[in-house]
Order: C-alpha cells, then structure tokens, then sequence
C-alpha cells in the first residue's frame, strides 16, 4: 500500500495535513493553514522539493 496525504481541520478551524506510510504510521505533519488550498500547496512544495532532500544530522 503507497502512503498517503490527509487534510483534516483542527479544534481552532485551521486545515492541517498529514504524510502517512503505507502501513499508516504517520511520518510528518504540517502546520495550520487558514485555507484547504492553502494545505494543498504545502502538499505540493512536500512532494515536489522532498524527493531529493538532503538528510542533515544537527548535533547540539
């Protein structure tokens, strides 16, 4: 099974999205966005910059 985005609205009215993983764990979630549309570019920029995303280690 391939993973899958959701949009849903939190308890203050903002739409969220979140990346799930094919066995349904979830693997990132967004921020608020005061629109749908809004969440749906933020799905947008995920899929179109993350493919190649570098990983970093920041160390503290």
């Amino acid at each position: 099974m391939a993973g899958k985005f959701e949009i849903w609205t939190d308890a203050k009215g903002e739409y969220r999205f979140r990346l799930k993983a094919g066995n349904g764990e979830v693997i990132a979630t967004s921020e608020g966005y005061a629109s749908k549309a809004g969440a749906k570019n933020g799905i947008a920029s995920v899929q179109k910059n993350a493919p190649d995303a570098d990983i970093v280690e920041i160390e503290s």
